[in-house]
């Protein structure tokens, strides 16, 4: 086996939606890509598609995507780590398997994205594009492969977020995990009462059919998914079900004014709900100097994404004498202050300069 990864070569494991999306994505940019599946037939269809150029494992690849079920991750990424390059994964559930898989190389990661159709006849190469895609560094994380690795994601079109795995887990247990139980429940409500209203199902039309669309979804990848988030996802469930307990009461005792009052603040959370960033930004860079030693970029990133600043460009120039770089981002210029504000707080000492 070769002892370097070779630029511009990549392995996916797993060939479903997602890996052979991130196969198109690299193919259509000029990465030699090499897919693994645990069903050969999915892995040939990857090769037929053109996600894949070839089925088998890639010994010089420079990155590895392990885009299988989440209970799976550990030991593919593990395996892929006896490789020479960078492994990231797909998984939703982020915190054990930053604990399983604490090795330099490996970025966790999580593409918030999906197709109306499942497994790999959904794929393709902009699936990503406007996408919000969490990368999860922690201490153990190399800088150098956290930055390379975010630049790949990038290069999808997808908005990069940095968050701690934990931090992770609590939200997505909040914005994905517990709305497709929630639709499922909803969609399971329905079912039963079609035993008794045969014409239930036929007046399902737009709001319940958008509601529910989520609870098509691949039932299979649910368990593990729920298993390894349980804390997160049951807080998240008790609080909704308090939410509901709420709005029940209010409705039982009649209590108009409650009911409107629940529903605005609904309306309201739901009309403040971030956009895409626009095309044409003024954008700021944003340059500190940070010590050369694992988790420093991590730190910075996270800090970043916990006071709402997204970095858009990202890249670490290391000085001559080797104990300490200088990292620069490209911020929104308006945001530029408060991040810098942020970093001080922090004992960096950062400077900005705006862009033209």
């Amino acid at each position: 086996m070769s002892d370097r990864p070779e630029a511009r070569r990549a392995g996916i494991v797993g060939t479903g939606l997602i890996g052979a999306s991130i196969g198109l994505a690299l193919r259509e940019q000029g990465w030699t890509v090499t897919g693994d599946d645990q069903d050969p037939a999915r892995a040939a269809e990857a090769v037929e598609l053109g996600a894949i150029d070839a089925v088998g494992t890639d010994p010089r690849a420079a990155i590895t995507f392990v885009a299988t079920p989440v209970g799976s991750i550990v030991e593919a990424a593990q395996r892929a780590l006896a490789g020479p390059g960078l492994v990231t994964d797909v998984g939703g559930v982020k915190g054990p398997i930053a604990a399983a898989v604490a090795d330099p190389r490996f970025v966790g990661g999580h593409p918030m994205a999906g197709s109306e159709q499942a497994g790999i006849t959904g794929a393709r190469a902009d699936l990503f594009r406007g996408a919000v895609w969490v990368l999860t560094p922690n201490d153990t994380t190399d800088d150098a492969a956290y930055v390379q690795v975010r630049s790949i994601v990038s290069s999808f079109g997808a908005e990069v977020v940095a968050l701690s795995p934990s931090r992770h887990d609590r939200l997505v247990a909040v914005v994905s995990h517990v709305p497709h139980l929630a639709a499922a429940s909803l969609m399971r409500v329905a079912d039963d009462r079609a035993d008794e209203h045969r014409a239930l199902l036929r007046l399902a039309a737009g709001g319940f059919r958008d509601m529910t669309r989520i609870a098509s979804g691949n039932p299979a990848i649910w368990p593990d998914v729920c298993a390894d988030n349980a804390d997160a996802i049951g807080e998240a469930l008790d609080e909704l079900m308090a939410q509901l307990s709420d709005l029940r009461a209010a409705i039982g005792s009649d209590d108009r004014r409650r009911v409107l009052a629940l529903l605005e603040q609904a309306q309201r959370a739901r009309v403040n709900l971030p956009v895409a960033a626009e095309a044409e930004l003024e954008l700021a860079e944003l340059r500190v100097a940070v010590f050369d030693r694992p988790g420093e970029i991590a730190r910075v990133a996270t800090l970043a994404t916990d006071i709402d600043v997204n970095i858009y460009d990202l890249e670490i120039a290391h000085s001559a004498e080797g104990q300490r770089g200088v990292m620069i981002m490209l911020v929104e210029a308006r945001l530029a202050e408060r991040l810098a504000g942020a970093l001080m707080a922090h004992d960096y000492r950062p400077s900005i300069r705006p862009l033209s």
